[in-house]
C-alpha cells in the first residue's frame, strides 16, 4: 500500500470529478481452478487497489459523494480462517491505513444499496468483467447481465485519474520493468537449440520468483511467433528458428511490466532473420525518436507502419507508395496488431473500462485490419506510461486468404512473400513514460539491435 495521504486524495478527486451519487466499488472474490479450495492466484480489482489499496477477496466498497462517506463491506476472519491461513491484521486496521473508518459486515451492502435507491440517488458501478460481479450487480440492483454496462460518467472520471501515473506509481512500474528485464535477459541467456520452449520459461520464471514478482500475464515464449498470443510451451527448439518472447512481471502493489524480445536460437541471425530484423528495428526506435506530449499515438503506428512498408519494399515483398499502402491498411498483412496500450496497475491499464474510454477518449474506432488492434491513440501526454511494440509477421494462413482474395494486390508481391511462409514473427517491446520534453524508457534496456542481441547469445 501507499500512504493514507495517497489514497485520500485520489478518492476526493474522484469525489470532486463525479460531483453526485453513490460510487459501488466491487472487489474480486476467490475463483476456484478444478473446485473451490483450489483457487486461482489472487489478483485484486485494479480500481478498487487504485482507490483503497485492500488486496483482500470479497471486499466492497461504497462512496456516498453527496453525503462524504466511504465504507468499507467485508468481514474480518473467522477462527476457522486462522487456522488455515493464520493471524493477519484486521479488516479494519487495514482500511484504516487507506483511510476508511467505516468498516461493515459484507452482509450489510444489500440493504445499504436498497436504502441508495430508495433515497433516489444515482448509483455508479463499472463494467463487470467477472462471473461475480454480473451475480453481485443483479442481486445489488436488479440488474441482468445483458443491462450491465457501466457508468459512463464513472469510467471517465477513473481514466481521467489513472491515465497520470504519479512519481509513486513510476516508482512501482519502473521496479516491474527491471525484473521484467532481467526475465528477458535471462531467456537470451540460457536458450540453445535442442531445449524445449517450458525450459526458457522456467528460467524466466525463476527470475520473477525470486524478486517477489508475480506474471503480469501468460508468458509468451515460442519459435511460432507468427501466432501472437501464443501461449503453448512444449515445442523443442531447433538450430534456425527464431524465439519470440512476450513476458512481464507484476510487483506486490500490483504494478506491471511488460516487454517482448526476438532472437535466434543459434548465436547469430541468418542474413534473411537479420534483414528482417532489422526493419523492425528501424519501426521500434523511429517510433522511439517521435515520442513526445502531444503527437497522436495513432500518428505514431502510423508512422511504425511506413517504415515498415519501406523496408519490405527493399526486399520486394512491397511495392507501391508507402504511405497509400499504410492508408488502405496493406501493411496489415505483416503487421496486424497496434503499436502499444497504457500500462500500469493492468498490463492493458484499464482495458475493463473500455479502450474507447482509455486510448480514444470517447471517440470511435477504427474498423480496418490491423489498426482496429491499436488500443491508444489519443495525444501522449505528460505522465502516460505506455508500450512501444512494432512487430513482423509472415502467418501463412492469412497470407492464403489475402492471396486467394488478391486483397492489396497493388501493394504486396505475393509471389516473393510464398518464400517466407516458415519464417515466424518478430516483436521488440520496451516501456516508456511521456515527459514534459520527451520520452524516457523504464526499466534497464534488453538488447534490441542484432549486434546487442548477438553479443549476449
Amino acid at each position: 500500500m501507499f500512504s493514507k495521504a495517497t489514497y485520500l486524495e485520489r478518492r476526493a478527486t474522484l469525489k470532486q470529478r463525479i460531483g453526485s451519487g453513490v460510487l459501488l466499488f466491487l472487489g474480486n472474490d476467490d475463483m476456484g481452478l478444478n473446485y473451490e479450495d483450489n483457487a486461482f492466484r489472487y489478483r485484486q480489482d485494479s480500481s478498487f487497489l487504485y482507490y483503497f489499496g485492500l488486496s483482500q477477496a470479497g471486499l466492497a466498497a461504497v462512496i456516498d459523494v453527496d453525503e462524504d462517506r466511504e465504507i468499507i463491506f467485508g468481514d474480518e476472519l473467522t477462527i476457522h480462517s486462522i487456522i488455515w491461513m493464520g493471524t493477519l491484521p484486521t479488516l479494519r486496521n487495514r482500511s484504516f491505513e487507506a483511510g476508511i473508518t467505516d468498516v461493515r459486515p459484507a452482509k450489510e451492502l444489500a440493504d445499504y444499496l436498497t436504502g441508495v435507491v430508495r433515497r433516489g440517488q444515482s448509483i455508479h458501478y463499472l463494467p463487470p468483467y467477472r462471473p461475480e460481479h454480473h451475480i453481485k450487480l443483479w442481486r445489488y440492483l436488479g440488474l441482468p447481465p445483458d443491462h450491465q454496462e457501466g457508468s459512463i460518467p464513472f469510467i471517465r472520471a477513473i481514466v481521467s485519474q489513472r491515465n497520470y501515473k504519479s512519481e509513486e506509481e513510476v516508482a512501482e512500474i519502473e521496479r516491474a520493468c527491471n525484473v521484467t528485464a532481467d526475465m528477458h535477459i535471462r531467456a537470451m541467456e540460457v536458450l540453445r537449440p535442442g531445449m524445449y520452449e517450458y525450459e526458457v520459461v522456467a528460467a524466466m520464471n525463476y527470475v520473477a520468483e525470486s524478486n517477489n514478482c508475480q506474471l503480469s500475464f501468460p508468458t509468451i515464449a515460442t519459435i511460432n511467433g507468427q501466432t501472437l498470443h501464443n501461449h503453448y510451451h512444449g515445442n523443442r527448439v531447433k538450430s534456425g528458428d527464431l524465439f519470440l518472447i512476450d513476458a512481464g512481471a507484476e510487483v506486490e502493489s500490483g504494478y506491471a511490466g511488460d516487454m517482448s524480445s526476438t532472437f535466434p536460437a543459434d548465436k547469430q541471425f541468418t542474413d534473411r532473420q537479420r534483414a528482417v530484423y532489422e526493419i523492425q528495428n528501424a519501426m521500434h526506435l523511429e517510433s522511439v525518436k517521435a515520442l513526445r506530449p502531444g503527437i497522436p499515438y495513432m500518428q505514431v503506428y502510423d508512422l511504425s507502419a511506413k517504415v515498415m512498408v519501406e523496408g519490405l519494399q527493399t526486399l520486394g515483398l512491397m511495392k507501391g507508395d508507402a504511405e497509400e499502402a499504410v492508408h488502405e491498411g496493406a501493411h496489415a498483412l505483416f503487421y496486424p496488431h497496434g503499436l502499444g496500450h497504457m500500462m500500469g496497475l493492468d498490463v492493458h491499464d484499464m482495458e475493463n473500462l473500455g479502450e474507447q474510454w482509455v486510448g480514444y477518449n470517447g471517440q470511435p474506432k477504427s474498423t480496418q485490419f490491423g489498426r482496429r488492434s491499436q488500443r491508444l491513440a489519443v495525444p501522449l501526454e505528460p505522465g502516460f506510461v505506455h508500450t512501444v511494440e512494432p512487430g513482423i509477421y509472415f502467418i501463412p494462413e492469412l497470407i492464403d486468404l489475402w492471396k486467394a482474395e488478391k486483397r492489396h494486390a497493388s501493394f504486396i508481391n505475393y509471389e516473393k512473400v510464398e518464400a517466407y511462409r516458415g519464417f515466424g514473427g518478430i516483436r521488440n517491446e520496451e516501456d516508456y513514460l511521456i515527459t514534459p520534453t520527451g520520452a524516457r524508457r523504464l526499466g534497464k534496456k534488453i538488447p534490441l539491435t542484432p549486434q546487442e542481441v548477438e553479443a549476449l547469445r
